[in-house]
């Protein structure tokens, strides 16, 4: 079973949906996160779940 890290992340009501999208997309290409939950209120403002992998290295026993 993979293992992920989690970050939140507020969205103001103010922010326009394409500021909202290049906030996201930078996040996920530098900082190799995917969108995992988008929760959107009643007054406009997001709640957004993103999720990484978290990648294990084994040691090598020799």
């Amino acid at each position: 079973m993979p293992e992920y890290e989690f970050r939140e992340m507020y969205v103001a009501r103010g922010v326009s949906r394409k500021e909202a999208t290049r906030l996201l997309t930078d996040e996920a290409e530098y900082g190799h996160w995917e969108l995992d939950r988008v929760r959107l209120y009643a007054d406009g403002s997001r709640r957004v779940r993103l999720r990484r992998r978290i990648i294990r290295q084994v040691r090598a026993t020799w």
